[in-house]
């Protein structure tokens, strides 16, 4: 819970538990009902965060970043997505280059989510399916790479028939 929160339902279970111990029964336990929505009702998403609703299955939206308010047990925040820049490290294991050496290639992909909507409900585990795809997009690379000849100095990630092949395969991931 977030602080705004958990400020508003104590103040109400107070306020409740107060108006009970002087003998005002009806209001207080009308206070204390309060104290219980708005604990699951607030919601509060950070700058970098996406909230992604369903009322009753069906997509509501997505929410954030800010207080917003969500109906108990009719919705549900299926997904909390980041949307700030993550990393992840990886191992193409073992590959082989256009001449057949083995080598190992350990890697380093910098991503970030771009449509939270799409990273909740088209896929079902979009960090694993960005692992995948940057595993075989550096197997593809390694596997055009001559090793009896010069290394390319520059970044092969910034050469065009590597840049295409991961938007294709990017591409492929996202339903028509």
């Amino acid at each position: 819970m977030n602080p705004i929160t958990v400020f508003l339902a104590i103040a109400c279970l107070v306020v409740g538990a107060a108006l009970v111990a002087t003998g005002y029964l009806l209001p207080g336990v009308v206070f204390v009902f309060f104290a219980i929505v708005i604990a699951s009702a607030l919601k509060m998403a950070n700058t970098w965060q996406k909230f992604v609703i369903l009322r009753a299955g069906k997509l509501r939206g997505v929410k954030g970043p800010g207080l917003f308010l969500i109906i108990p047990v009719i919705d549900n925040v299926v997904a909390v997505i980041d949307e700030r820049i993550q990393t992840t490290a990886f191992s193409a294991e073992e590959a082989l280059t256009k001449d057949t050496v083995p080598v190992n290639v350990d890697a380093i992909i910098f991503w970030f989510v771009h449509d939270a909507q799409k990273a909740a409900l088209n896929i079902t585990n979009y960090r694993e399916a960005i692992d995948r795809v940057a595993q075989t997009s550096l197997r593809e690379m390694t596997a055009s790479v001559d090793a009896t000849g010069p290394l390319p100095l520059s970044n092969p990630f910034t050469q065009p028939k590597t840049a295409s092949k991961v938007e294709e395969t990017s591409l492929a991931l996202e339903p028509s």
